[in-house]
């Protein structure tokens, strides 16, 4: 049976508050002498990297090995190496871990590296104003870093993309900090870094806007560590006197002489927080533990140790072993402190009476029955802050009785946490090497843990893990499939291209069918088909994206093939005319003129929609290209309309007329457009004309691009009948049409005596019923009345009426012996004086 959990406790507080220090693993011999190494440790149980300190003298020897090149060294927890390599840039300056457990590595020249756990790796750079300057020291956080250049200046990197640095505010050193740390922008106010400095005797508070000096007047400080919550610092002096402030340095929390801790020889290794509760600081063999009133533990170590601060505890790496030491959980204080009275306490002994059948089980519960929920909740908490699963299942089994006492109660926790600890103590195990809390399972998400399980290519356990808690298997799949391209080859059968291809289906049909079989069809197979081509496996690319039923995942990887055909059938087969146009944009940018028309041309009635959206784009923004498509296809028709939609906008005489010219021409090579050839052929002479006549008026009258009948209408208003003769001969204007202009025309000036002349010259075509008709429209009734003698007899009544003359109509109707008209016209008469006439004249008639 494992040890009791408070075998390990130790108290602090006048036994208010225990500590214990739980050994993860033994890894004696498993890592170098931490003393000669420079370390980084990820946070989250993550792993350790190691690279030897070219600052620590080394004694030679036989079994000396020669460090002709850096090489940092990738550990887990358990000792295991997880990755080697040699760095052949510039000085390594600083490296550190990102969130998501990658390896960043930055050298003096601003040049940075992130690692993933295959050794695969990103590079990126801080700008050529850098490279020149050098970079003096890195903070690096888990989104971002923040780097001192030799100029004593900041500069931020936000996020792992390769973004531009941002500047800081400048704190005007003259020489660099004695020691430095950073508050990273999720936990600050401002949601912005702020980096602490030591200068003399006072911190200085940098962010992207100012520069704030503390005033404080203890410094200078050997070491800075901020509380994995912000909200507190320890600060540590030359004299050794450990300070514990608020992080806006208004209130003074706790102090420390490290000077007189017996055991502790040579300097301060590290000052690192145990949650945001205690601090531990180191010595080569000497972890000591300070607590907020002063009090302390001591744990001690065979050697150099290297610790690293974990939200609800610190991680502490020895020559032989991993402990983490962590402030007791609340609800495991409350259930296992020697003496506790709590329910849940006494739930606990409850159950083990009724494991041992003993009758006083019943009086627990009953003694406990209003706070027995509580109980049970605490006992489920405590469950899940043990390491030990034979405690586990003992404190589970223990809620589990309890529940059974009560009516109403939500399992969820329960089953909750049972699944919860299932996954802890898997990736717990050496091989695996992942020493993760609840506390911090919680804190980082289960799907994060997910991510860092394939980063290790344990993919099974990844897959088994994502089932279990009913996450979402896509990632997992993911990164097995672009793991299975890197490390599958071609097969060997058959030669050259075709051994590829064979391959290239084998590896595409396993990837197919694990996704269809375990992801449930909603696998993105455009990210494995983008890793296949990067790798020089464009077959195996092509293939995978038959398979991705998202359009606008597929083309822009085609795109980036070379798959232009491809990339456009797809584009219109999706039905999204945004993707087309975002292909033949694309196409038009990257292809010469000649090949983009050939590949339209050539795609026929597939590509055919992406045709007609080409024209109607180029219609509206780009109608060179236009006329270029459609003389590359033949297209004379279309080519002639275009010029003379161009032409309706010109206002250049000389280019009108060419233009319209060379829709003639256009027109003319079209067996079946010869009526539309004659039309261009006419409107040149047209516009040729109308040139002259513009000239013959010295400019003062426009005549270009009018109609045939406005260029005739225009003569008459302006006193030019003879060249409106003159139009109407050469273009053969009927005499009907001719007639209604001049007969609008003459109205229009006012010309009453040219227009009874103009209706005296010859038979109007039109009749004189038109003449009266439109000068009464005009207004001109007095003058209509004179044309209707002219009109037939049938309609003279009528017209004299429309034009106002009564008398008239009334005379007309005696004249013609019409009675029945006579009296109608005498009850629909305006007036009474006008029905005397009107009746007078009846009179006359008998």
């Amino acid at each position: 049976m494992p040890d009791h959990p408070t075998a390990s406790w130790q108290a602090m507080q006048d036994a208010n508050v225990f500590y214990r220090r739980q050994q993860i693993y033994s890894i004696p011999g498993k890592l170098p002498n931490l003393d000669d190494y420079k370390v980084a440790a990820c946070r989250y149980g993550g792993p350790l990297a190691l690279m030897r300190d070219n600052d620590k003298l080394v004694a030679l020897g036989r079994a000396t090995p020669v460090f002709a090149k850096a090489q940092i060294q990738v550990f887990s927890p358990a000792g295991e190496g997880l990755l080697i390599f040699s760095w052949e840039q510039a000085r390594i300056v600083r490296f550190g871990w990102t969130g998501d457990e990658r390896l960043v590595v930055l050298n003096e020249e601003g040049v940075y590296r992130i690692y993933d756990l295959q050794g695969e790796y990103e590079q990126y750079s801080l700008g050529s104003e850098v490279a020149e300057i050098g970079v003096e020291d890195a903070k690096i956080h888990d989104n971002g870093l923040v780097a001192l250049t030799n100029s004593l200046t900041f500069l931020e990197v936000r996020g792992w993309s390769g973004g531009k640095p941002v500047t800081l505010a400048n704190p005007g050193l003259s020489q660099p900090p004695s020691s430095w740390t950073i508050i990273p922008p999720e936990l600050t106010i401002s949601r912005h870094v702020e980096v602490l400095l030591s200068v003399e005797s006072t911190i200085y508070t940098v962010d992207n806007l100012e520069n704030t000096d503390q005033r404080i007047s203890r410094g200078p400080f050997t070491h800075m560590a901020s509380s994995p919550n912000g909200k507190s610092l320890a600060l540590l002096t030359f004299a050794g006197l450990l300070l514990v402030v608020s992080a806006d340095f208004q209130r003074n929390l706790a102090e420390f002489d490290t000077t007189n801790v017996p055991g502790a020889e040579g300097s301060v290794r590290q000052v690192e927080w145990c949650g945001n509760d205690a601090i531990l600081v180191t010595w080569d063999n000497l972890a000591l533990m300070v607590g907020p009133f002063g009090d302390t533990l001591q744990f001690f170590y065979s050697g150099p140790t290297f610790a690293v601060t974990e939200v609800d505890g610190v991680r502490v790496v020895g020559p032989d072993v991993c402990d983490f030491i962590q402030k007791v959980p609340a609800s495991t204080v409350s259930v296992f402190r020697p003496g506790s009275t709590s329910p849940s306490a006494i739930l606990y002994d409850a159950w083990e009476n009724f494991a041992k059948r003993s009758p006083k089980a019943d009086e627990s519960i009953r003694s406990i029955r209003p706070e027995l929920g509580r109980a049970v909740d605490e006992c489920i908490d405590a469950a899940g802050q043990e390491w030990e699963p034979y405690w586990q299942r003992r404190l589970l089994n223990a809620a589990k009785f309890g529940r059974s006492f009560l009516d109403l109660y939500d399992p969820t926790d329960f089953i909750n946490m049972g699944q919860s600890l299932k996954v802890l103590n898997a990736v717990r195990d050496y091989q695996i090497g992942i020493p993760i809390t609840y506390t911090q399972y919680i804190h980082a998400s289960p799907a994060q843990l997910v991510s860092r399980l394939t980063a290790r290519n344990l993919h099974l356990l990844a897959l088994r893990i994502s089932t279990y808690l009913s996450l979402k298997p896509d990632p997992v799949l993911k990164h097995w499939a672009c793991a299975k391209i890197l490390r599958s080859k071609p097969s060997a059968t058959g030669s050259g291209k075709n051994a590829e291809l064979t391959g290239d289906s084998e590896v595409c049909r396993m990837i197919v069918d694990k996704f269809e079989k375990l992801g449930g069809g909603g696998v993105s197979y455009a990210d494995i088909a983008k890793k296949a081509w990067e790798v020089g496996r464009t077959s195996l690319a092509t293939k995978l994206l038959d398979y991705e039923p998202r359009a606008s995942d597929q083309v822009p990887l085609l795109l980036s093939m070379k798959e232009d055909r491809l990339a456009l059938a797809k584009a219109v087969d999706s039905g999204d005319p945004d993707l087309v146009y975002h292909v033949l944009l694309h196409l038009q940018k990257s292809m010469s003129l000649g090949s983009f028309f050939r590949l339209l041309e050539d795609g026929g009635e597939q590509l055919a929609p992406a045709t007609r959206l080409l024209q109607v784009y180029a219609r509206e923004q780009n109608r060179d290209m236009l006329r270029d498509f459609y003389y590359s296809d033949d297209r004379r028709v279309e080519s002639a309309v275009l010029l003379l939609e161009e032409a309706s906008n010109m206002t250049d005489p000389t280019a009108k007329i060419n233009t319209v010219k060379a829709a003639q021409k256009f027109f003319s090579e079209d067996k079946e457009r010869g009526f539309e050839a004659k039309m261009m052929d006419e409107s040149v002479r047209l516009l040729t004309a109308q040139q002259q006549l513009e000239k013959d008026a010295d400019g003062k009258i426009p005549f270009f691009g009018l109609s045939v009948n406005e260029t005739i209408r225009t003569c008459l208003l302006n006193g030019m009948s003879k060249k409106a003769d003159k139009i109407k001969s050469d273009f053969k204007v009927p005499d009907k049409r001719f007639w209604y202009i001049k007969l609008y025309a003459l109205t229009a000036m006012r010309d009453f005596e040219g227009l009874d002349a103009f209706a005296k010259s010859k038979r109007s075509p039109i009749g004189y019923e038109a003449f009266v008709r439109h000068l009464v429209e005009k207004g001109h009734q007095k003058e209509a009345a004179g044309y209707v003698a002219r009109c037939d007899a049938s309609k003279r009544v009528d017209l004299y009426v429309q034009c106002g003359e009564w008398r008239m109509a009334g005379k007309e109707c005696k004249d013609r012996g019409d009675k029945a008209k006579l009296d109608q016209l005498r009850r629909t008469c305006p007036n009474s004086l006008i029905a005397r006439e009107l009746e007078q004249i009846a009179t006359s008639m008998k």
